[in-house]
């Protein structure tokens, strides 16, 4: 299936755009995506698959899921613009991080406006100390990461003292490539480098993007002391 799919916005922009992102670190390349709606979504510059249609099934399966695994704690890594997320009613204490300074701040005002609960933290998922969870939801994000940064963020997951993590995977995807910061690939978490286990759970977000070429598109959760480590990466075929 991997040959077949359909273009995906994220991916185009960024390759349009790809010479403004040159010698820029990792929070700056993620600032410009953010002031320039680089993903292109209407109600969310944190991309299509943060609006409504791309996150109703999250919406009902989540909560569920969350109460299943006795999760009193979510942390919310990125947060981005807390749009769908910010709207649930989740029986948690919720924290949101993002590494976009003006996100934060915006979420924030958010809380005290009274429109949101939880805490909003600035925060590098690769390499900052990140506040302790039961549950650590990582949606849309490694697929936007290089492997080496992958790698780092899974660590820095572990040593948080998180138990889950549920993670953006397409379990049809055949073959893993790495990407430029910024960029957009698909990811199957199964397969090489990450060789990840079958997920304890799975749920399919129903994605609707390129006329349904997409549809796999699921969060995966999985215990992350049963990950491999960074050691035990293969190199990608």
């Amino acid at each position: 299936m991997t040959a077949k799919r359909p273009p995906v916005l994220a991916h185009e922009r960024f390759v349009a755009d790809r010479e403004n992102f040159a010698g820029l670190d990792l929070a700056a390349r993620f600032a410009r995506i953010q002031q320039t709606n680089l993903w292109g979504a209407a109600t969310s510059v944190s991309g299509l698959g943060s609006e409504d249609p791309a996150t109703a099934a999250i919406r009902e399966e989540l909560p569920p899921l969350l109460r299943q695994l006795g999760a009193r704690s979510l942390l919310d890594a990125p947060c981005g613009d807390a749009g769908w997320i910010g709207r649930m009613k989740l029986d948690v204490d919720y924290t949101g991080i993002d590494i976009v300074p003006s996100l934060i701040e915006a979420n924030n005002q958010r809380v005290a406006r009274g429109e949101v609960s939880g805490r909003f933290v600035m925060a590098d998922i690769t390499r900052d100390a990140l506040p302790p969870a039961d549950v650590i939801l990582c949606r849309d994000c490694l697929v936007h990461l290089s492997f080496d940064n992958i790698a780092c963020a899974v660590a820095n997951f572990r040593a948080s003292g998180a138990r889950f993590l549920l993670v953006t995977t397409f379990p049809e995807w055949d073959a893993n490539r790495d990407c430029e910061d910024g960029d957009w690939r698909a990811l199957n978490m199964e397969r090489a480098p990450f060789n990840w286990p079958v997920p304890r759970a799975l749920i399919n977000e129903r994605c609707e993007e390129g006329g349904g070429g997409w549809r796999d598109k699921s969060l995966g959760l999985w215990r992350l002391d049963e990950l491999p480590d960074r050691a035990r990466m293969t190199t990608a075929m």
